[in-house]
C-alpha cells in the first residue's frame, strides 16, 4: 500500500485533533514551525549537495510537511486549506508562463514546432520579472517599491543577493565587475580605519558593507553568493579535516600543534586536491 496526499493531509488533521492529537504538535503556531520549516529546506539542499539522492525523498517530505502544516493552521482559521494553496500556486504558474500555455490554461500549448530556443530564453525571463512586478504591485497596499517581498527570513547572503539585483534591474548598479571590485577595495580601507581608530562597532558596520560589495561582485559574476560561500566552507572542512588526520596520524595533540605546522599540513592538502583535480 502507497500513502498519497489525501492520507498526509488526513494524518495532519489527526495531530491537530483536540481530543485525539500529538501534544507537541496541538502546542504549535504560525511562528513555531518558522524555523522548522528553514531547517528543512537546508537539509534538501544538504542533500542534494552530497548527491545523497537516496536520502532525498525522505527530507522532501518533510519538507512538504511543513506546506501541510501551514494549510492545516489556515483550515483551522478558515483562511485556506490545502487546494487553495495548489490552486493559487498553478494559476500563478500559467500566469507566468504564456509562452508555454498561451491561452493560459492548462491544456492550452504553444504552436508545434516552436523551439525553447526560438521563444529566446531573456525574453521569457523578462517578462517572468515583469509579472511578477504586476503581482508584487497588486499586493501593496504603500507606494510600491522594487524591493518589496525579499523576505527577511533568508540567508543575510542571499538577501543581500535579491535586494542588490532587484536595484540593478532598475539601473542602480555598476557597469561592470571593475566598479565593483574598486567598492570591495573601499569598503576594506574604510574598515581598515576603523580598526586603526579603535572603534570596534563601526568597524563591525564596515564588514557587513564589505560583505554586500562582495555579494554584489557574485551577483555581477552570475554567481549565487550563497552557494559560493557554501563551496568554500566544504572546502575548509575538507582541508582542515587533511591536517587534523595528519597531526592525528603522527600523535600530535591539535591544541599543542604549532601554527607552522597546521600551515604545513594546510598547504599540502591544497597541493594533492590540486594534483586530483589535473590527475
Amino acid at each position: 500500500m502507497r500513502y498519497g496526499m489525501d492520507d498526509l493531509l488526513t494524518l495532519m488533521q489527526v495531530l491537530r485533533d483536540a481530543e485525539q492529537g500529538c501534544p507537541w504538535d496541538l502546542q504549535q503556531d504560525w511562528d513555531s514551525i518558522v524555523p522548522h520549516t528553514l531547517e528543512e529546506a537546508y537539509e534538501v539542499a544538504d542533500a542534494i549537495e552530497r548527491r545523497a539522492f537516496d536520502e532525498l525523498p525522505g527530507e522532501l517530505g518533510d519538507l512538504l510537511f511543513q506546506v501541510v502544516y501551514y494549510a492545516q493552521f489556515g483550515a483551522e482559521e478558515r483562511r485556506f486549506d490545502f487546494d487553495d494553496i495548489v490552486d493559487t500556486l498553478t494559476a500563478k504558474m500559467l500566469r507566468r508562463h504564456p509562452h508555454v500555455f498561451p491561452a493560459g490554461t492548462l491544456s492550452s500549448r504553444r504552436p508545434p514546432g516552436v523551439s525553447a530556443e526560438e521563444l529566446q530564453i531573456q525574453q521569457v525571463n523578462s517578462r517572468w520579472e515583469s509579472l511578477k512586478e504586476e503581482e508584487r504591485a497588486e499586493r501593496t497596499v504603500a507606494t510600491p517599491s522594487v524591493l518589496d517581498d525579499v523576505p527577511r527570513t533568508l540567508p543575510a547572503l542571499s538577501r543581500a543577493a535579491k535586494l542588490s539585483k532587484r536595484a540593478a534591474r532598475v539601473g542602480f548598479d555598476w557597469p561592470d565587475a571593475k566598479g565593483v571590485i574598486a567598492k570591495i577595495r573601499e569598503e576594506l580601507a574604510e574598515v581598515e580605519e576603523a580598526l586603526a581608530a579603535g572603534d570596534q562597532q563601526h568597524a563591525q558596520e564596515e564588514v557587513g558593507d564589505l560583505l554586500f560589495a562582495v555579494t554584489n561582485l557574485a551577483r555581477t559574476l552570475n554567481a549565487d553568493p550563497e552557494q559560493c560561500l557554501r563551496g568554500t566552507n566544504a572546502k575548509f572542512e575538507r582541508r582542515f579535516r587533511y591536517v587534523e588526520g595528519e597531526l592525528n596520524a603522527a600523535q600530535r595533540p591539535l591544541a599543542e600543534a604549532s601554527l607552522d605546522e597546521m600551515e604545513a599540513h594546510w598547504q599540502a592538502a591544497k597541493a594533492e586536491e590540486k594534483q586530483s583535480t589535473h590527475s
